[in-house]
């Protein structure tokens, strides 16, 4: 009895992983820090994107005992698009503008987005399906495109 327990432990685990999985897209590129940045924010405005801000969250990370200074969020999006989503559905809005984190690790930069898996089950619109398409498909390639750059 105990033993089906444990293995029925592991395999609910297991899935929870996989349905955490889903709900990030992680690259590592080579580049140090400075050049990945840029490498990311031209990637963005290729992709048709304007950025946002870049949000410094090295600060309090180190309050808490890190020992980084080079994290940050880039937020960015379509103004207009943004603006629209935003008045037709009010629930949205603390999900926009898109955003990536994008931190040193060593001599290598990890850039981590979140998909909208985890979105759709509250939002079930056929025309918010299709946007949030577009973004995940758009968020890949940008990252995609970091991690090929030079």
């Amino acid at each position: 009895m105990r033993s089906w327990r444990i293995w029925l432990a592991a395999i609910l685990l297991i899935l929870t992983t996989s349905a955490i999985a889903q709900d990030l897209y992680m690259v590592r590129s080579g580049m140090a820090f400075p050049e990945a940045m840029v490498a990311l924010q031209k990637a963005i405005r290729e992709q048709g994107y304007t950025l946002s801000r870049v949000q410094r969250v090295d600060l309090g990370l180190k309050s808490f005992g890190f020992k980084t200074d080079r994290y940050r969020v880039v937020f960015f999006g379509k103004p207009a698009e943004i603006e629209q989503l935003g008045n037709k559905y009010r629930d949205l809005v603390p999900y926009l503008p898109l955003k990536i984190a994008i931190f040193a690790e060593g001599d290598e930069t990890l850039l981590l987005a979140s998909s909208f898996h985890h979105l759709r089950p509250f939002f079930k619109q056929p025309a918010l399906g299709k946007q949030f398409d577009t973004w995940e498909k758009d968020i890949q390639r940008i990252l995609e495109q970091v991690r090929l750059a030079d």
